[in-house]
């Protein structure tokens, strides 16, 4: 009997076609196509940038468009870190970001003729651009001073005109560049030349896309991390828009931060004014919150840690202990004309949001003038022009007669006093 042959794996060796190999990646010598053409130019922006439109269709742009944007920035491919790579005394491109004079008009010249009409040739480098600027940011290190202010000016330039978005900008907070004090130099260009062409509202708009807008603090180094270091490096009077907004950003952090805080130390029985106060001075001091801050925020606290009873005559009775049992805690912060009219008004808004304190809002205000936590001319100007319009004529009727009184007070004092500083029918 015949044995059936086994089978066998046979087939035949496919020879790569030329077309379909792989060329190898070569940027030196791009670069060196790139340069001569650049240079040959010999600075005529319109030349140099009809060469560039030119070469995307006989060089292979889009392969090589991370060394391109490194020639169109620095005139030469980068080395990782940032080293403009000089092999062979390798020549570098006369037109680029570094070798442009640093200030807004030739810059932009630069930016519109070079970049923007190359990109708006080939759409597809948008997205190399975006990851050129993460890197040149992230190798601030290894250029010079002169190089790093150009690169700002041009940043300003391609963000601004959307060329390019502003997520390159949160590479500046690396540790490396915070530490040499690299990144708020780059910042503080940046800001400068924004603000000196453009509004506040267009820069934080950028910063928060960069999702910088919070963490600008993050600039300086642990040690240095405060709002008055923040102030006097950005301290310029060009710059008072990015100091207003820092202080306002810390003002809220601290106060939510301040609030929670607060609220837990109010729900906690044990709790004394003592510790409250403490942590308030805290505030006052690290995060430099107003007095009046403090006393609206302690306000919204400390009646927020109540469940209050639903029985109108019941919950006159509870508010007024509760109030006169913190009331040395408000009395602490309440020393500026500012911080009690912040307060007055914050407890006719509570009043008024929470109807059933509306009948009560002259007994609180009445225990708040004999708690010394609110003066009588913080009341009288309340009562004339500081009142905020909720509830306005309820609150205004419930106050006349205590208005009146302290009026009629005033004047008596008043009277005491000329008559104490009268002179008398004596001679002297």
């Amino acid at each position: 009997m015949q044995k059936n042959q086994k089978p066998t794996l046979t087939g035949q060796r496919i020879k790569t076609r030329k077309r379909d190999e792989k060329e190898k990646y070569d940027p030196i010598t791009f670069r060196d196509q790139i340069v001569t053409g650049l240079n040959e130019a010999e600075l005529d922006l319109d030349k140099a940038s009809k060469f560039l439109i030119q070469a995307g269709s006989k060089l292979d742009i889009r392969r090589y468009a991370e060394a391109l944007f490194d020639i169109l920035i620095t005139g030469g491919v980068l080395a990782p870190g940032g080293t403009v790579i000089d092999d062979n005394n390798a020549v570098n491109a006369v037109l680029c970001v570094f070798n442009t004079e640093c200030q807004v008009t030739p810059m932009r010249g630069l930016v519109v003729d070079l970049f923007e009409r190359l990109i708006r040739q080939y759409k597809y480098l948008e997205k190399s651009l975006d990851d050129e600027m993460i890197k040149v940011l992230q190798f601030l290190k290894g250029f010079d001073e002169e190089q790093r202010n150009r690169l700002a000016i041009s940043a300003f330039i391609m963000i601004s005109s959307g060329l390019c978005t502003p997520a390159c900008l949160s590479r500046i907070t690396n540790e490396h560049l915070v530490k040499e004090g690299i990144a708020k130099d780059f910042a503080k260009l940046f800001f400068k030349t924004w603000l000196a062409d453009k509004d506040f509202n267009s820069l934080l708009a950028a910063l928060k896309k960069a999702e910088l807008d919070g963490k600008l603090l993050d600039l300086f180094p642990l040690n240095k991390r405060s709002l008055s270091s923040f102030e006097e490096f950005f301290g310029d009077e060009d710059l008072k828009e990015i100091v207003n907004y820092q202080r306002s950003h810390i003002t809220r952090t601290a106060t939510k931060e301040l609030k929670a805080k607060l609220n837990r130390k109010f729900g906690e029985d044990e709790s004394s004014s003592k510790e409250v106060i403490e942590l308030c001075r805290e505030f006052e001091e690290k995060y430099k919150l107003g007095m009046h801050d403090i006393c609206e925020i302690l306000w919204g606290s400390m009646m927020k840690s109540v469940e209050w009873n639903k029985k109108e005559d019941l919950l006159a009775e509870q508010a007024l202990r509760h109030i006169k049992a913190v009331s040395p805690v408000l009395a602490e912060f309440s020393k500026n004309p500012k911080a009690e009219m912040s307060l007055l008004t914050k407890v006719q808004e509570y009043c008024y949001d929470n109807m059933n304190f509306m009948k009560v809002f002259q007994k609180i205000v009445m225990l708040l003038y004999k708690t010394d936590v609110l003066g009588e001319d913080t009341i009288i100007n309340w009562y004339k022009v500081g009142h905020s319009s909720k509830g306005k004529s309820v609150f205004l009727q419930q106050m006349q007669k205590m208005v009146e009184w302290l009026q009629s007070a005033e004047e008596e004092s008043s009277d005491e006093e000329e008559d104490e500083e009268a002179p008398t029918n004596g001679t002297e």
